[in-house]
């Protein structure tokens, strides 16, 4: 059997494992950085829509410092009332606030809360959550990714090169073993 063929036997599994436990690795801790993002907005959103179920207003759920979604990374509240209109809001996008997708509204209003990415506009992507309050109203919380998906790409490029290193050392040592090891257990002929 051909050198080449007897190394590929052993290492396409090992390339195969080792790829699958990276991007495990990569997801694990991409996702850890994308859902603890989204903390902040949680406790603002219940919070909220607790205080406006019970009687206070939107302008003071909403808060009165303006963030400007685009530069800021502060987390902002909008309050939607039952029409998808909004009632108040924290932050502000090209000088309005931005009204957030109406599916989202509607899958809070059905499911209590829902947890999206939402892109405003091109280029200003926001980590939010949105809580159903009383009277078909909800508060939707939410702040800029930018600093977060920063965080994901650096750890992107080395969990990249890693991933090629260790496939390139795991086919380096399936060769030694095969030519080093393999040579002195292969009876001669």
């Amino acid at each position: 059997m051909p050198l080449w063929v007897r190394i590929a036997r052993i290492w396409v599994p090992l390339a195969v494992a080792v790829s699958a436990l990276s991007l495990l690795v990569y997801v694990g801790v991409q996702q850890t950085y994308r859902q603890s993002l989204n903390d902040p907005q949680l406790q603002l959103a219940e919070d909220g829509a607790a205080r406006l179920s019970a009687g206070a207003s939107p302008e003071s759920v909403a808060g009165s410092p303006t963030v400007d979604a685009d530069k800021s990374l502060a987390p902002f509240v909008i309050v939607v009332g039952a029409d998808d209109a909004v009632l108040a809001s924290s932050v502000a996008l090209d000088g309005s606030a931005p009204r957030p997708p109406i599916g989202v509204l509607d899958t809070a209003r059905v499911k209590g809360t829902d947890t999206v990415t939402w892109e405003p506009r091109t280029g200003v992507r926001i980590a939010s959550v949105s809580v159903a309050a009383t009277g078909g109203r909800v508060v939707v919380a939410g702040r800029n990714m930018r600093a977060v998906e920063a965080r994901i790409d650096q750890f992107g490029q080395p969990a990249l090169l890693a991933w090629l290193a260790t496939l390139a050392a795991t086919l380096v040592a399936t060769w030694f073993v095969e030519v080093a090891i393999g040579a002195r257990a292969r009876p001669v002929t």
